[in-house]
């Protein structure tokens, strides 16, 4: 993310393509580290430009295209359906999580002690998922299906000196899309962070940016969670830590795809 500062009150911070744009405002809060300046062109596209306006920061930034549109119509609508257990498609998803993870492993019902081995709070998974929903759901399955290697590493927590006192996968996995959905805050009319805008045009892009960024997000919460020797009674400093990494990442001048974020090498 570039910028620099000047006298005067405004800012330009980001380059998103796009042959259209359109104006909304901001508090002064969410830019603090954003400066002034001329607007001008970084490669492709145009620049994000705010200035100052009695006492509030106006933006002009990018409409959305139809393909940001669909997709974003498509994923809101992933975000918005609530766990089902009575749902075949909803009881063949968890089944499906099961044999992604335990391959070969039977399971005996969608009700059984066996799901605690996965870190899901008690028998019965369907009550984690109160906080994200189905897709917190879909995003665990894409995770075991798509990389496989490290879904397994941090099942069995195989990285590192761990604690005693373990955060529980599934659950961290549910809180980590809860988390996603929070800071990309995809559905507020009016934008308040670059991050959501940025990662519509990835999400042009790549209709699966979402699930992979949860990917990447996973392996990021991990690695702080070893780099601080983190107990369970600090999951949630290290998520909010984990958020700041990710909107650190997604702000880079060249992060123009998920894969381009510094941490989606953890992948493997």
């Amino acid at each position: 993310m570039s910028v620099g500062r000047t006298q005067g009150s405004c800012v330009a911070i980001r380059t998103i393509p796009s042959s259209s744009v359109t104006r909304f405002s901001l508090s002064s809060a969410s830019l603090d580290n954003a400066t002034c300046g001329a607007p001008t062109r970084m490669g492709k596209g145009l620049t994000c430009v705010c200035f100052k306006r009695k006492g509030s920061y106006e933006r002009i930034c990018i409409n959305l295209t139809p393909l940001q549109e669909e997709r974003l119509r498509r994923l809101k609508h992933r975000m918005k359906v609530h766990f089902d257990a009575s749902r075949v498609d909803h009881q063949e998803a968890l089944k499906a999580l099961w044999s992604a993870t335990y391959p070969g492993q039977e399971l005996c019902g969608l009700v059984s002690e066996q799901w605690k081995e996965m870190g899901w709070q008690g028998r019965d998974p369907s009550t984690d998922f109160r906080g994200a929903g189905f897709i917190s759901l879909e995003n665990l399955l894409f995770f075991a299906k798509t990389f496989s290697t490290s879904f397994q590493s941090l099942l069995k927590k195989q990285g590192g000196k761990r604690a005693a006192w373990e955060y529980p996968f599934a659950v961290a996995g549910v809180n980590i899309t809860f988390m996603i959905m929070q800071m990309l805050d995809l559905d507020t009319t009016k934008p308040r962070t670059f991050v959501r805008t940025v990662f519509l045009q990835i999400l042009s892009e790549n209709e699966w940016a979402f699930d992979l960024l949860y990917c990447v997000a996973f392996m990021v919460m991990d690695k702080q969670w070893l780099d601080r020797n983190a107990t369970y009674m600090e999951f949630n400093d290290v998520l909010k830590s984990t958020r700041s990494q990710l909107e650190k990442e997604l702000l880079m001048d060249d992060v123009l795809r998920i894969e381009d974020m510094p941490s989606y090498s953890l992948l493997c």
